[in-house]
Parts: C-alpha cells; structure tokens; sequence
C-alpha cells in the first residue's frame, strides 16, 4: 500500500472520502456529501480532486449521508466500478439515495418557483433516478468475510454499532493492514450492539464526532419524557429533527415505552419521513445487529401514525397540539421537517427536540446555539419555541467510548489519523489518545496525503 489522500472528513463531520492507491489500483473508502457551511456544501459541486473515472471501487462504512449521499455524483462523472458495503448498507441506501435525490429535485423546484435561489435555474446535485441508477453497482459484502475489491486490496467489514449495517472496514494490501473505524457505536445503546473489537492495525483512521465531549450520563428516555411532558402540558406541539435510519426509530421505541407505562399523556404521535418509515421495517430483518425483540421492534414501530404523502404533511401544519412529530432531517438541512419549524418555531408553546449531533451551519446548529429565528425558503422565521438539545441519545460514541475501543488493540497502529470531527473535536481526540495511550496521532487536512509504507 503506498498512499492514502482525505478528500473529506477532515475539520468537519461530513463529506466522508479517504482515497487509497496500491499499485494500480485506486479505491475510495466512503463517498459522502459535504453538508453545513457553504464552503463545505461547495465542494460537492466542484470538480473532484480525482477524476471518477480513475477510481476502480468504493467502499462505504455505512449508510448515512454525509457517508454515501455523493455516490450518485460519483457515477454522473464517471465512476463505473463496484460499489462494497454490507447488506443492510445496501438496503438503507435503497432507501436513502433515491430519496436524497428526490429531495434536491423538489428543493430546486421549490427554488425556481419562489425564486429565492441565486442560481438560475436552480438545480438538483442529483436527481432520483441517478440514485437509483447507483443502486445497480452495490456488491453487497457480508460481514466477518474476507474479500477482494481491487487489485491487491482485500476487504473485511465488521460490525460498528452505529446503524443497521454499519462497518468497520479493514483493508489489506501489500502486506499493510489500515482500519476505517467508520462512525463508531455506543458500547451501552438502548438499540444497537457495541462496535467489534479489533486487535490490530498498521495504521488506524478513527472518527472524532464527540472527541471533546462526553454524553450525559442521565437515562435518554426518562430525560425524553420530562422534556415531552412539560411541552404537552402546554398544549404544544414537539417537533424532533431525526435522522431517518437510526435516530428516527430509538426516539419511537422510547415514546412506546413512556406511554406503555404511562409515563406521557396518549397524544398523537406521526412519524412524518417517508425514509425513516421504510427503514425502521428493516429491524425486523436485521434482528442480529441490534438488541431489540420482535415484539420491541413492533411496538415501536405501531406507536406513530405514518405520514405519506406531501398533502398529509402539509395538512399537519394546520393541526394544533398537543402531539408530537417525528421527522427528517437530523440537522433541518432540509426535507419535511423545515416546513414544520416553519409553522411551528413562532409559537412558544412549542418545542424542537435536538437529539443528535447538529454539524456547523446547519439549522439544527444554529437553534443548539440559540438562533432567534431560523432562514427558510429565502425568509426569516421567528423561534420562540422552546429548543432542547439531548447528547445523550447520539449514536456516536464519545471520546471515553473511543478511548475504550482502542484500547482493544493489542499493539498501537503506527499511525492514527483522527478524522470526521469538527477542528477542536479532532484535536481533543488526538490530545486524549498522545496523552493516554501514547500513539503516534496526526490530524489531517482536507487533501492531505499519508505514505503508508
């Protein structure tokens, strides 16, 4: 293995690409799309650093976005070879890339139609049928199982933990052996398995989403139910940015808890992305990846009315409280749930649930820091509903967290290479890991190259 270049991931946490060249092969880990500021959002319109036609295959550690979200892109520049992930990657991208496309082509229309877009005509990175397009080169790889991708690299994924499907990717070539951790899991989540242990590497890339924090050590679920009990005693209306695969269905199974047993009042609760409904009918085939029984799964899944069509959706804006809406995207970059801040953010009754990480720049970072008002569709919206943040539901792992996973290997890899974090994130992470472990730790730059000799 000669070389490895970041072509993402780097001083943020998205836009995940770490390109590895052996040989004659070149091999992309991770294609995701750069999301939060508008410098980074740029980037995904730039010609890219690689030409596509130049990669042979990409691997992806799992299915999220700002992880998978440019494949569509890749392949309208060029890119024409396999694409290696898990099954349950495979299946959720199914699911995510034809929507992500779907989206940028109903935000662009929406665009030109209001005219608030400085571009003329507005267009979508990709449209839906590009993504589905996408789905054709997927070469679902199972885990524990090793095999080869291209050339001389050989692949084996490992369970992260994370979401369904999510991997830890180990790449052999040329007698070198580097790890991607991927996003790593909770070793304690409600929902998902803790991340497999891994006993060595020559060289280690590992993610630094929470490097600088630690999660809140109270119970999620009795946290989820004070803050819901005090807005529905208002009358309000709870409107929780969720990201479709993961975070959508631990908020369900903690609403059916809490009403099993009494804990909130029995309001309406919709799960309004059509994402997030097909995903979470994926638990019950990945019955191994995750904790829950068949009986959790469904009742968690029945607990919310589903929301399908757009009308639906719309006609939920006309609703008063109380009840609760569950919706995508995570961060409010985008889809149903900005239409609902856009009804719902004015009135203090109201409350926005955060439960995840919010990347800078983006909407959900802006209401975690406070934001008055909120610029959507090309106008200001007033916030006075009460925003509440909750660390304690992420499905990353903390820096303890990390700190735990890596002290599994039984030698220190000979570098380690901390990325997808935001700048202080990634440097507390590498301090943490000098300081405590002694490895040898560097965090890289965007199109920075590493000799993997």
């Amino acid at each position: 293995m000669a070389e490895l270049r970041f072509l993402g991931g780097t001083g943020t946490v998205t836009g995940s690409k770490y390109l590895l060249r052996s040989g004659t092969a070149s091999l992309l880990v991770d294609c995701g799309l750069f999301q939060g500021l508008k410098a980074l959002r740029l980037r995904n319109w730039a010609p890219p650093p690689v030409a596509a036609t130049e990669i042979d295959a990409v691997v992806l550690t799992h299915a999220h976005l700002d992880h998978s979200g440019y494949l569509p892109r890749l392949m309208r520049q060029g890119f024409a070879g396999p694409v290696h992930a898990s099954p349950g990657t495979r299946d959720l991208c199914a699911i995510l890339l034809p929507d992500s496309g779907h989206l940028q082509e109903e935000e662009a229309r929406y665009a030109n139609k209001r005219g608030f877009s400085k571009h003329k005509p507005a267009l979508p990175l990709y449209t839906e049928d590009d993504a589905r397009a996408s789905l054709k080169r997927f070469a679902p790889v199972p885990f524990g199982k090793e095999t080869e991708v291209a050339g001389e690299f050989h692949l084996t994924l490992q369970p992260a933990g994370h979401i369904l499907g999510a991997a830890i990717a180990t790449l052999r070539a040329g007698g070198v052996k580097i790890v991607f951790s991927g996003d790593l899991g909770r070793m304690n989540d409600p929902i998902m398995r803790p991340p497999s242990a891994l006993e060595e590497a020559d060289y280690l890339v590992v993610e630094s989403t929470y490097g600088n924090r630690r999660h809140e050590q109270a119970d999620p679920e009795e946290t989820l139910g004070s803050h819901l009990n005090r807005a529905l005693a208002r009358g309000g209306v709870v409107i929780m940015p969720a990201f479709a695969v993961g975070r959508a269905q631990t908020l369900l199974y903690f609403i059916s808890r809490l009403k099993a047993r009494g804990a909130i009042p029995q309001v309406p609760v919709y799960l309004n992305s059509p994402m997030a409904i097909n995903a979470t009918r994926l638990y019950h085939e990945y019955m191994a990846e995750h904790r829950l029984s068949d009986e959790q799964c469904e009742a968690a899944h029945s607990v919310a009315q589903l929301v399908h069509t757009a009308d639906e959706s719309r006609a939920l804006n006309g609703r008063g409280g109380p009840m609760i809406i569950v919706s995508a995207s995570g961060m409010a970059t985008g889809g149903r749930v900005v239409h609902h801040l856009k009804a719902f953010a004015p009135d203090a009754r109201n409350m926005i649930v955060l439960p995840g990480f919010q990347a800078a720049g983006t909407r959900g970072a802006a209401l975690a820091a406070g934001a008055t008002e909120l610029k959507i569709h090309g106008d200001y919206v007033p916030v006075r509903a009460e925003v509440v943040k909750m660390d304690s539901m992420s499905a990353h792992a903390d820096y303890t967290e990390i700190l735990e996973w890596l002290r599994g290997f039984k030698r220190p890899p000979k570098r380690t290479f901390i990325t997808h974090g935001e700048p202080s994130a990634a440097d507390e992470m590498r301090r943490r890991i000098e300081e405590t472990l002694g490895w040898s730790v560097s965090v890289p730059e965007y199109g920075d190259k590493a000799d993997l000799r």
